[in-house]
């Protein structure tokens, strides 16, 4: 296996900088170890909130969230989004401390400016968002938010850009936990409306937000003053067209992540609360995708300092390789995690949910296999995004996007929920392959396996059990002709599972050997 990062950053100098980081391995342990309790956490807060509210309920705040998820990346113009590839950059130079402080100040000015065009128009995005100028209070309080939302993104980006992937872990745990808490408490003792719902998102992102400002004041004063100058041209010269893209492909990705909804708000040819009902069934079939969506979009987010680093020493055979080897497991990942939430479904609509949301059910199968798409492409856009290739990402969303708009156009008004979903997963689709054609063009090597990494999860929601025979068949490697891992990644993979074990064994054995 190629060697893991430096344990700890070096200026150009080679002395140590004082900021300390986790190991590529570690940081996914930790993620994995840490994501396992949060997603548990939110998956119950979600089947709770769909128990006590009812769809229409459910569906405004489907469009509260997406619309903070929407606003937030896109209000600071992408600039925090730009810290997982410019913070080594920068760090490596000994300019790390100039390039914070003016993005900082940066990000700061541009929330206080989002804040106030929201609360400013409140009319029309009560329109736009949920379909009826008469929710002004409820966008009043989503302004509000919208600043808490931004920084906490901004802090989560910077964190995981220094590599310090355990406190991000920790506090994203920390969110779900306070989220879920106070929003059992103000659903039951308040009102089982969507505002409970909101303010304790807002309350959750309130608490990350103090965790990092705190943490924030002792490791800034470990950031060593600039070793070389850094004008103000040259900064924004070079960091201007990566944020740029990044922010075009932010929106693009959030836009597309939401349009599906927005069709069924204002195309359905529905009344606002039969639309808003029908986004809540919607919701309820989007709980478990979502899930595997967010641990795929924070391993891609983990990923991205760590080969950055091995594409700034110039080892770009090295980045495609494990890039391929991590999507390759993620496909059959993701298709296990499918057949798991296919299994468990029934009982869930049925039992828990007492047969309310039965359009919901239907879509599950698309919905996860969107999922899977959608986590796949997260990862794949890591490669783009070290060959400066941002605005390829951009111009895949973009198609994605309108042939979504395109196909729900036909599909919406006369299959329902279910069009919406189809149009959903043929965009998604369309997306992932132009990334993996971009990133090949760009030199990452794509083989057999990694198509068949895209075509497995596919198999598992429509036919769970062959497909579950199929994943087998993959993992032992007896399909004749088909080739799944090659010898180098078989060999890398079980390297792997060596390491993790002897770490594990290692662990275990520290608290035998301190009790005596």
């Amino acid at each position: 296996m190629a060697p893991m990062p430096r344990d700890s950053a070096q200026t150009p100098t080679g002395r140590p900088d004082g900021l300390t980081h986790d190991t590529l391995a570690a940081s996914v342990v930790m993620l994995f170890a840490l994501t396992v309790v949060q997603r548990l956490i939110g998956f119950l807060r979600g089947v709770l909130f769909c128990r006590w509210l009812d769809a229409e309920q459910l569906g405004q705040w489907d469009m509260a969230f997406g619309f903070l998820m929407l606003a937030a990346p896109l209000a600071v113009l992408g600039l925090p989004g730009s810290f997982g590839r410019y913070v080594e950059h920068y760090r490596e130079r000994g300019q790390l401390r100039p390039f914070l402080r003016r993005t900082g100040a940066a990000v700061a000015a541009l929330t206080l400016l989002a804040v106030a065009v929201v609360a400013a128009g409140r009319v029309w995005f009560s329109e736009l968002i949920f379909g009826n100028p008469e929710h002004t209070g409820l966008v009043l309080l989503l302004a509000a938010g919208l600043g808490v939302v931004i920084f906490d993104n901004a802090f989560g980006s910077l964190y995981t850009a220094l590599r310090q992937v355990r406190f991000v872990s920790l506090a994203q745990l920390v969110n779900s936990a306070v989220f879920a808490g106070l929003g059992v408490v103000l659903v039951l003792a308040w009102a089982a409306q969507t505002a409970a719902v909101v303010i304790a998102f807002l309350a959750a992102s309130c608490a990350t937000v103090a965790m990092s400002a705190t943490r924030w004041r002792r490791l800034w004063a470990a950031v060593p003053d600039a070793e070389a100058d850094l004008p103000h041209r040259a900064l924004w010269t070079k960091l201007a067209p990566f944020a740029f893209w990044l922010w075009v492909t932010n929106w693009l990705s959030n836009a597309f992540g939401m349009v599906d909804r927005f069709m069924i708000v204002h195309h359905a040819g529905l009344p606002a609360a039969e639309a808003l009902h029908l986004v809540g069934q919607y919701h309820t079939a989007r709980i478990f995708p979502m899930l595997l969506v967010g641990v795929t979009e924070m391993l891609a987010a983990v990923l991205t300092p760590h080969l950055s680093a091995d594409w700034e020493r110039g080892r770009r055979d090295e980045v495609s390789r494990r890039l391929v080897l991590t999507l390759k497991a993620l496909g059959l990942g993701l298709a296990a995690a499918c057949l798991a939430v296919l299994a468990i479904a029934p009982l869930l609509f049925g039992a828990v949910w007492q047969h309310r949301f039965g359009e919901g059910l239907a879509v599950l199968p698309w919905a996860l296999v969107c999922a899977a798409w959608w986590g796949l492409a997260a990862v794949s856009y890591n490669y783009l995004w070290y060959a400066e290739g941002s605005r390829l990402i951009a111009a895949a969303l973009a198609i994605g996007l309108v042939l979504n708009v395109a196909l729900n156009v036909p599909l919406l008004p006369s299959l329902g929920l279910l069009g919406a979903a189809l149009a959903t997963a043929g965009a998604r689709l369309a997306v992932l392959g132009l990334v993996w054609w971009f990133a090949w063009r760009q030199g990452m090597r794509i083989d057999g396996g990694l198509v068949l990494a895209a075509l497995v999860p596919v198999a598992v929601c429509l036919a769970p059990w062959p497909g579950l025979l199929m994943v087998a068949a993959l993992l032992l490697g007896i399909i004749p002709r088909v080739e799944y891992f090659n010898a180098d990644e078989k060999k890398c993979l079980a390297e792997a599972f060596r390491d993790l074990w002897r770490r594990l064994r290692e662990m275990a054995a520290r608290p035998a050997a301190a009790a005596p």
